[in-house]
């Protein structure tokens, strides 16, 4: 048989010549710029599809561009590639400069803090110049000899891109579980290998999310498959030496609106199935001794009723929203698992978010949150007595790590803040010492004392007040002369913390201000802060940044025309939502893998997170949502006006928010914008939503990035 990826390979290239010609070379009206005489930018023909639904008729001319196997869409993007590879060629230079920069700061050797689970130390190394982990375990103490469970360096090669996730050891600590994705669609497979001999098994199970979790008998796993749409819907059990195709369905999620998975209690007595939506969840619960046994309810799910389950001793412990927007801790005896047996443990508290518990023989640990800023509290079961870490900070994100122990009195946390590069801790909770066990190394002469963070407050238009933190270099002068960068993302109640990320270092020590705007959306201020940039109220999230980035103008952290703005994903949603209310406030933006097709996609059951996320935009297919969620979707309001220079960024094969979402936003920007700004869209042709893997390589895209900022700067070095 002729082999047919070689020959649609072929036809690819002749199209994309064919197309590169085109745009690139055979169209007239080439513009001037300081670089000399640029290339015209790709114009993707229109085909218009008409798309009605209450009455309302849509026109998308560049619908043609959602087929990903249509040779002429992949010479269209390339042709894009093309483009921005050509009007971006004068900042190549800076671009290998700062991915120099960016990488020379990462301590080439390094390895994760070790932590003991079942007898044996676990941890991650790198060695110099490796894009890709080892996974290593020592018995008994560190000073006994290394295990390398998986060289993933070693297991990448051939492959443009490689993931593997979930690492599961069996109880008796002789077989491996892990899965990988060799696409970037987030399609995992998953694999055993025996930790005594070495060899991988034959055992494979395809569609996967990449977690397989074992029972107590040492050769039984649960795990979750995907759909079509790559909803996690059902889970099957396996048992090794039995062909997968055979294995029997457990649980099937037939509600769209849900996702389900399956992990084990913490005390590992315990089997959990979850099923979770946006404002949902019901668990079911089986002993881990008994992998052929049923799984049974803990408590039957119900509208708007959220709740968590863990166990400790003769309870489980529940955090719920149940009466208490917030979330509160609760326990039930282990027979009596219906909300009718909770009895309260925490109670709720309007001011404070309660985000999770670590349960410990002698000791309770709460992770909280006030005001946009992380505590961390402990309380011993014996006396109720409590007390909260100090952090001496004013703007920080710290919360509980890897605590796989019952029977100890240490907690292991981890801390971060916006000078801080990330640290692991000890802490002992009787003694209240703290011992640092690593923090990130940042090579290159970076002290922490060279730069400053703020905690300040915008107040929104209609009188909210809205956290922003900032960092820039020590020195600077607040004269209304810097650049700025403002980042932003507002959704599915993710908290955006204040945490250190070296490579911002190549923008804020060439002179800006970093800032992230706390906006509605997230839960910063609380649950509450969550349900106001939502559904109907979804636009408070956009209004907010908007007046976050105004915040800063008039408090001089910026000029006004040195303000830029980044998000990604649903943080490109916004990106795209505050370039059509105020082009005019952004010097250039950047928009990563940006969700911008707002009611095409939710109205299409079959792309990955559509019905389960209704509870979270609204359902267009009833009419008032339809209305709201069209009166800002980024695609569908792009309008003839002028907009800032525009970098956006997608993949190929991301399985979150699909390539030809920023394609057609692209396309249709280039259509109707009236004015010269730089508008390139990068298509990475080997990745998916989180971009290149490998611990290198992504920083490609960081350096791009930048590069385009500072160039939009004239800033060259």
């Amino acid at each position: 048989m002729p082999d047919n990826s070689v020959s649609i390979k072929r036809i690819v290239t002749v199209l994309a010549s064919i197309f590169l010609a085109a745009f690139l070379l055979g169209t007239p009206g080439c513009t001037k710029s300081k670089e000399g005489v640029m290339p015209e930018a790709p114009m993707a023909k229109k085909i218009p599809k008409e798309l009605t639904i209450h009455g309302d008729t849509r026109i998308d001319e560049y619908f043609w561009l959602n087929q990903r196997e249509d040779p002429e869409v992949i010479a269209y993007l390339e042709a894009e590639n093309a483009y921005q590879a050509e009007v971006l060629k004068h900042t190549e230079p800076l671009q290998e400069a700062l991915f120099t920069e960016i990488v020379g700061r990462i301590e080439q050797t390094d390895m994760s803090v070790p932590y003991r689970d079942n007898g044996y130390y676990y941890y991650t190394r790198y060695e110099e110049g490796d894009e890709y982990p080892y996974h290593c375990r020592k018995k008994g103490s560190l000073e006994a000899e290394e295990e390398v469970l998986l060289n993933v360096n070693t297991m990448a090669e051939g492959h443009d891109y490689f993931s593997v996730s979930g690492l599961s050891v069996s109880p008796d600590n002789t077989l491996l579980a892990y899965g990988v994705d060799t696409v970037s669609r987030r399609k995992y497979t998953i694999h055993f290998k025996g930790l005594q001999t070495g060899q991988v098994l034959d055992n494979t199970i395809l569609n996967t999310t990449g977690r397989a979790v074992w029972a107590n008998d040492n050769r039984t796993v649960f795990y979750t498959r995907k759909d079509e749409a790559l909803r996690p819907f059902k889970i099957f059990r396996h048992v090794l030496g039995t062909d997968a195709e055979n294995d029997p369905e457990i649980f099937h999620e037939a509600d769209n609106t849900y996702g389900t998975n399956v992990f084990k209690t913490k005390s590992k007595k315990y089997l959990v199935i979850a099923s979770s939506s946006t404002d949902s969840s019901e668990y079911r619960l089986l002993d881990a001794d008994t992998p052929d046994g049923s799984f049974q309810v803990f408590h039957p799910r119900e509208a708007d009723l959220l709740y968590s389950v863990d166990h400790f001793g003769d309870y489980f412990y529940i955090r719920t929203n149940l009466d208490a927007l917030n979330f509160r801790l609760m326990k039930t005896p282990l027979n009596k698992t219906g909300k009718d047996n909770w009895s309260e443990v925490i109670p709720h508290r309007e001011d404070v978010l309660f985000q999770g518990f670590t349960l410990f023989r002698e000791y309770l640990v709460l992770s909280e949150m006030k005001a946009g800023i992380t505590d961390i509290r402990v309380i011993r079961w014996d006396d109720g007595s409590e007390h909260y870490l100090d952090f001496g900070e004013a703007a920080y994100m710290a919360r509980p790590s890897t605590n796989r122990e019952f029977d100890t009195g240490l907690l292991r946390y981890s801390y971060t803040s916006l000078t801080i590069p990330s640290s692991v801790y000890d802490y002992d909770m009787k003694t209240r010492e703290k011992s640092l066990l690593k923090r990130q190394k940042v090579l290159g002469g970076f002290e922490s004392e060279n730069y400053q963070a703020e905690r300040l407050f915008a107040t929104a238009r209609d009188g909210t007040r809205v956290p922003i933190s900032l960092v820039y270099r020590r020195g600077f002068t607040k004269d209304g002369s810097s650049p700025l960068l403002l980042y932003g993302y507002g959704s599915y109640g993710s908290s955006m913390y204040p945490t250190f990320r070296s490579d911002r270092l190549s923008l804020i020590d060439r002179g800006f201000v970093y800032a992230i705007a706390h906006i509605r959306g997230g839960q910063e201020m609380g649950r509450w802060w969550y349900e106001d940039g939502k559904l109907l109220n979804k636009k408070n999230t956009f209004t907010d940044f908007i007046d976050c980035a105004e915040f800063l103008i008039d408090e001089r952290y910026a000029a006004p025309d040195k303000v830029f703005a980044m998000g990604g994903s649903a943080g490109g949603l916004l990106m795209g939502a505050v370039l059509n209310m105020r082009p005019d406030l952004w010097k250039g933006v950047v928009a990563g893998v940006p969700w911008v097709d707002v009611i095409t996609t939710m109205l299409d059951e079959t792309i990955p997170l559509t019905s389960g996320e209704w509870s979270e935009w609204g359902d267009p297919r009833e009419r008032e949502y339809y209305d709201y969620m069209l009166s800002y979707s980024p695609y569908d309001q792009v309008k003839a006006q002028d907009y800032p220079a525009l970098l956006v960024t997608t993949g190929l094969h991301d399985s979150q928010v699909q390539y030809w979402e920023p394609a057609k936003w692209v396309a249709k920007l280039r259509a109707l914008k009236t004015d010269d700004n730089l508008l390139v869209l990068h298509t990475n042709m080997e990745a998916g939503h989180g971009g290149q893997s490998g611990r290198f390589r992504r920083y490609r895209e960081t350096a791009l990035e930048y590069a385009f900022f500072l160039g939009l700067l004239g800033i060259e070095d």
